[in-house]
């Protein structure tokens, strides 16, 4: 039995959790960036690479370019190269592509007005919930010995309490 739980837990941790799963294989990063594709200039090849690790593929959408083996994903860094051999800035490129796809191209949103709920939502949701806790936390300590509708004891109940409890 012990074999086979360890069977699973390996099977598990190397192939995934099924289609939405976390496998350990699939934590190391995979590039999809063919030779083809890629730049004789080690240098502009570099930036190229850092340029694409930082845009989403529009199709699978929670993976780089750099990552992603999808045919858009391809021409976008195709893309990214012609833009870097014509000679523009690594923010050019990235201005570029954010106006031909919008600011969902980029993997990590910029810091603008626009994106200021996707920079502070998460933490706001967790100050509202550990503010909802604390509030909650008091009032049941507060209402602890108050059960609805419970009055306080009278001398009578009190003394047959002590002697039903032997105390008395």
């Amino acid at each position: 039995m012990r074999r086979l739980c360890l069977a699973v837990l390996a099977a598990f941790l190397l192939c995934g959790a099924g289609a939405g799963g976390v496998s350990l294989i699939a934590a190391t990063p995979a590039f999809a960036v063919q030779p083809d594709e890629m730049l004789k200039d080690p240098k502009l090849e570099a930036r190229a690479r850092e340029i694409s690790e930082g845009l989403r593929c529009m199709v699978c959408q929670n993976e780089s370019i750099d990552e992603s083996n999808a045919d858009l994903a391809r021409d976008l860094r195709l893309l990214v190269r012609e833009r870097l051999k014509a000679g523009d800035t690594d923010d050019e490129v990235r201005d570029y592509l954010v106006a031909r796809y919008g600011e969902f191209v980029l993997l990590k949103p910029r810091f603008e007005t626009k994106t200021f709920i996707l920079w502070f939502a998460p933490l706001i949701a967790l100050v509202l919930g550990a503010l909802v806790m604390f509030v909650s936390y008091r009032r049941r300590k507060q209402n602890a010995g108050n059960a609805p509708g419970a009055t306080p004891l009278d001398e009578a109940e009190k003394a047959e309490l002590k002697r039903i409890m032997g105390e008395g």
